[in-house]
């Protein structure tokens, strides 16, 4: 009897070492996004969340970027496994400047930058006459685009400093901004205003991208498929009930705010931003070759980009979000 029952200890023992192994054998993987956490990184938080990505057998952190921090240095530095891309124009413009990253997803099917304007404005042409508040980094980016598309000028411009003051007090003015973030922050304030969202008008960019290095995509092709594909169901499960992540949100970020994390959700179920576009056939988190083709053309005839120096082909690849297939 005594025999039977160590035999029996044993298996137990065995069954608990069985059960557990899983968990002992998740790769760690990170993901670093671009900004304090918000409800722009919401999927990201869900699948931690929601155990998502451990399903998939991954133990993902995911570390906050900011405005002081060079998250594509510390990516290249293997101090994260994959980073979120403000876009993937932004993207392709890195692999110029010497560091050999990919686009492997996109979450945001459409750029999120605006023009918001005082509600005299109605639509871009209106915006001829008016003060610009914008960014330095928007002439390497949206900046050439709209000049072309809606003959606005250089001169038009005044630098963007972040603060939403200076466009509260001049009617006059129209300023940059985050679909997401500033209108709200505009209407908090009072004030009643225009949003004008480039990519409405035919602006190529993706936005939240997953970007990693050439070598990750080869030596740990398998890690990030599987970051892929949780990511898109999480994307999936945020956008339905967005309480487990927000509440990761918060405790990352204290300044967020539960009405700022509302506003931020409802406006990117509103606008199809994850689920909109090719992802409501294709799958949440796609990208297509004509869109990463228009992106490059865009950057190459505004000669934000040098031809001789990116292949088109070695920017992105579509092989894992193809196999992703996370239909909204």
């Amino acid at each position: 009897m005594r025999s039977f029952a160590l035999s029996l200890a044993g298996a137990a023992a065995l069954s608990l070492l069985t059960a557990v192994a899983p968990a002992q054998a998740q790769d760690k993987f990170t993901y670093m996004t671009n900004w304090y956490a918000q409800a722009e990184h919401g999927g990201f938080y869900q699948a931690v969340a929601q155990g998502i990505y451990k399903k998939h057998g991954l133990d993902v952190t995911i570390r906050m970027g900011g405005p002081q921090v060079n998250i594509t240095q510390m990516m290249a530095a293997g101090q994260a496994d994959c980073i979120m891309g403000s876009s993937d124009i932004q993207m392709m413009q890195v692999r110029e400047g010497g560091v050999p990253v990919v686009n492997v997803a996109a979450f945001f099917q459409k750029d999120p930058q605006v023009l918001i304007a005082h509600d005299d404005v109605k639509k871009f042409e209106d915006l001829k006459g008016k003060t610009l508040l914008i960014g330095a980094q928007a002439n390497r980016g949206y900046w050439p685009w709209l000049k072309a598309r809606f003959g606005l000028k250089d001169e038009q411009t005044r630098p963007y400093t972040f603060n939403i003051q200076p466009f509260v007090a001049d009617p006059n003015t129209a300023q940059q901004g985050y679909l997401t973030s500033e209108p709200y922050a505009i209407q908090k304030a009072g004030v009643k205003s225009t949003v004008l969202m480039f990519s409405d008008h035919g602006y190529p960019s993706y936005a939240v991208t997953v970007s990693c290095m050439d070598k990750t995509v080869k030596e740990r092709s398998k890690q990030v498929a599987a970051f892929v594909k949780a990511s898109a169901e999480g994307w999936k499960s945020y956008l339905a009930d967005p309480a487990p992540a927000n509440a990761l949100i918060k405790k990352d970020n204290p300044n967020m705010t539960d009405d700022q994390l509302a506003y931020s959700v409802a406006k990117l179920k509103e606008m199809g931003m994850v689920t909109g576009g090719d992802a409501a056939k294709l799958g949440i988190g796609v990208m297509t070759d004509a869109r990463a083709k228009a992106s490059y053309d865009f950057l190459v005839n505004a000669k934000l980009l040098d031809p001789a120096k990116v292949d088109l082909a070695k920017t992105y690849t579509t092989e894992f979000v193809k196999d992703a297939k996370v239909l909204p």
